[in-house]
């Protein structure tokens, strides 16, 4: 694990009380004290332990803010360039395009835990975090069978369900249910904090809609900036849905058609299928396009895929 804050230290418990071998780095002497202290294996000698890496070819976790994540494929190319590879950054596209400037495509595989609290640090983790959580696992046309079945074996392992998916179809969904909500929750405290009585009265609503503005600012802007090309189209959207809700109100006192289609977006949400994803065999002819459709369709993967090397 390189990197021991919310989710990389979340992994780090999760796969160590799965029973697997598991080090990790973190720059802050702090978390990696905190670590430690707790039993852990964790260090503050990134040589050290992308040496370590390399001679046990161990899978390698990359768990660092978007922007640090540069210096990091620099160090991996250097010192543990054939260990396979992986992360949990909240995009994707921008992630593969720094792999892949750093040469290290062959062996990356995207990945993403769809999972966290407005918290961060090693303080802020827990080996529960990932139960039942969706794990989106990057289907790429360049994705290695064996790395993939690594990745996702660590996400089940970790207790989450996995869901396959391209990295841009995954970009554009978590622009829409992930970064957008942060950029709404940060309007919508702003506008309460220029109402007097707004923090006196509010209760649930309020607090369950801007929970995410809880968040560091840096991670809000790392994740929203890393997905500009998918996130204004969305942000324009919600723009000129509210824009028409707002003329309606202003011209008829209705905001029908807004709260109607909503309403209905939800309902169908709620009973969106979640069917499990059984009869592909990784590295199969067309193993990757088979998995990206099922996920796109709602299936998720509870339990690991036969692959061509382990189907007798």
């Amino acid at each position: 694990m390189l990197g021991l804050g919310l989710i990389g230290g979340s992994i780090l418990r999760a796969a160590a009380g799965a029973g697997r071998e598991v080090f990790g780095y973190n720059r802050s002497v702090e978390g990696a004290q905190g670590a430690t202290s707790a039993g852990y294996d964790a260090s503050t000698d990134l040589t050290a332990t992308l040496a370590r890496a390399a001679e046990t070819q161990a899978l390698i976790v990359l768990a660092v803010p978007m922007p640090a994540l540069p210096n990091m494929l620099a160090h991996i190319r250097e010192s543990a360039p054939d260990c396979p590879l992986t992360d949990v950054t909240s995009v994707k596209l921008a992630v593969l395009d720094e792999v892949v400037a750093a040469g290290l495509q062959a062996r990356f595989v995207g990945g993403h835990p769809m999972t966290g609290t407005a918290h961060s640090g090693w303080a802020a983790g827990h080996g529960g975090l990932f139960n039942r959580a969706p794990w989106v696992i990057s289907v790429d046309d360049h994705v290695d069978p064996d790395v993939w079945v690594m990745v996702m074996t660590l996400a089940l392992d970790c207790g989450a369900v996995v869901v396959p998916a391209k990295s841009d179809e995954h970009d554009a969904a978590a622009a829409a249910i992930s970064h957008l909500p942060h950029l709404l929750a940060e309007a919508l405290a702003v506008t309460a904090a220029e109402v007097p009585l707004a923090f006196a009265l509010a209760a649930g609503s309020f607090r369950d809609a801007t929970r995410v503005a809880g968040t560091a600012p840096d991670l809000v802007r790392a994740m929203c900036e890393s997905n500009t090309s998918q996130l204004v189209p969305v942000t324009d959207t919600v723009i000129d849905l509210l824009t028409r809700a707002r003329e309606s109100l202003a011209c008829n006192g209705s905001v029908a058609d807004l709260v109607d289609a909503g309403h209905a977006a939800r309902v169908r949400y709620e009973s969106f299928p979640r069917s499990d994803i059984i009869t592909v065999t990784i590295g199969a002819e067309r193993w990757r396009e088979q998995l990206a459709a099922a996920g796109r369709a709602g299936g998720v993967i509870r339990s690991a895929l036969p692959s061509l090397d382990t189907r007798r």
